[in-house]
């Protein structure tokens, strides 16, 4: 019996390279879930009345600054826009916060708190389902880890294949509908939310882009694992096939 061989460079090459997706995609994915920049934006806030003798330019004055007499008042008609002033806010899947009128520190407020009750169970199943997607991620990427380090044999190498694509595909359908879902219920909050949280301008930020690239990286793991159990089947019946030609001939002309 003859032994099948396989090149090993090539194939530690394909594990590497999908070892460093599938790792590139479960740092993005924890990144993202981390933070609180999914959505960036602006909020409109009436100016408050200036206290006292304050001079700042985020408050309505209306009294002379003269307080002795009575008599002069000072009137400034402040109408449309310039009644109000501009809080740049960013919301997560956890925490919404926007900046203070006097530009110090942040306010931050439970997201779920924000969002609308009939959408409350949309956005835990999105919090669920993105855990499970970094999960599945991990487990992946330590499946891939292992084909790159520990296994020596081509058989090794197809089972941990199976299991890793698998594992993959599952979590880029996961991760998938967890963006979407959480898509579906800003957008939501966005327009049955609280007054004083409605935001007047807003886009997506880096954190949103960030989990979208983790799924793209995810997939391509998976594409490439996939790719390389095809492979490697399709090596191992060219090796099957040649070996029981060689064996036929051997069979047929005998050597004396």
């Amino acid at each position: 019996r003859m032994p099948v061989s396989f090149p090993v460079t090539g194939r530690r090459q394909r594990a590497s390279a999908t070892f460093f997706l599938s790792f590139l995609s479960l740092v993005f994915s924890i990144t993202a879930f981390s933070s609180s920049y999914w959505c960036e934006g602006v909020r409109k806030v009436a100016k408050p009345f200036c206290a006292g003798q304050s001079k700042e330019k985020h408050c309505i004055r209306f009294n002379n600054p003269d307080a002795n007499n009575s008599n002069a008042v000072q009137y400034i008609w402040e109408t449309g826009d310039d009644k109000f002033i501009d809080r740049k806010f960013h919301a997560g899947i956890w925490y919404s916060c926007e900046e203070n009128i006097n530009g110090k520190g942040e306010k931050c407020r439970s997201f779920i708190s924000l969002t609308p009750p009939t959408d409350r169970g949309v956005l835990w199943l999105s919090i669920v389902a993105e855990i499970l997607y970094i999960i599945l991620l991990l487990a992946g990427a330590i499946l891939m880890s292992i084909e790159v380090c520990y296994y020596t044999t081509a058989i090794d190498g197809l089972k941990i294949n199976a299991f890793s694509a698998v594992i993959t595909v599952l979590a880029g359908l996961l991760g998938m509908v967890a963006h979407m879902m959480y898509t579906t219920v800003f957008q939501m909050t966005v327009n049955l939310g609280p007054e004083d949280w409605r935001p007047h301008t807003w886009d997506y930020g880096w954190s949103y882009c960030l989990a979208w690239g983790s799924f793209a990286c995810c997939m391509a793991a998976a594409v490439t694992t996939i790719n390389k159990y095809t492979k490697t089947i399709l090596e191992f019946k060219h090796k099957r096939k040649k070996l029981e030609r060689t064996l036929k001939i051997k069979y047929k002309f005998p050597d004396p």
